[in-house]
């Protein structure tokens, strides 16, 4: 959560970003639109719930990040429960973070069904990154990177 932290205020942006796998802060809750408050209702049970949640404001609104991090080689099903919560926040940043190396079988298969990590909207992108326990740091990201992507920052 601090590396993400570190890239949004590498690009200017001050981020709050929480845990949220047992559930969620009222400063969150707060920030979500009253007409989509709604999503709490499919996200409260324990395991249906991100695992770091989080949003950026901006100088007329907010816009919102989630994440989720897995500690074994990404399987589709991860890619869909990503896609969930990203849709559900209308998430603008949605990543995905291993600590194993990003499948080349998820790439290929990005590559042949374009529709598994696009979603509508102008931010369209799930992430997926490889996160180096070893190093701290994150490895590889597919398919870009945000935080080198000038488009997500204007």
């Amino acid at each position: 959560m601090e590396k993400l932290r570190q890239l949004f205020a590498s690009k200017g942006r001050e981020v709050h970003l929480e845990i949220t796998v047992e559930g969620f802060s009222n400063k969150l809750k707060d920030a979500i639109p009253d007409h989509k408050a709604i999503i709490f209702s499919f996200l409260g049970a324990k395991g249906a719930r991100p695992d770091i949640s989080g949003f950026v404001s901006e100088k007329y609104s907010k816009y919102f990040i989630v994440v989720e991090i897995k500690n074994e080689r990404m399987k589709l099903d991860d890619v869909y429960q990503l896609r969930k919560y990203a849709d559900l926040f209308d998430a603008k940043f949605a990543f995905l973070i291993s600590t194993y190396e990003i499948p080349s079988e998820i790439k290929k298969l990005s590559k042949a069904a374009s529709f598994l990590l696009w979603r509508s909207g102008p931010f369209p992108h799930l992430t997926l990154v490889s996160y180096d326990n070893a190093r701290q740091d994150f490895a590889e990201w597919f398919e870009e990177n945000p935080f080198q992507e000038e488009v997500y920052w204007r």
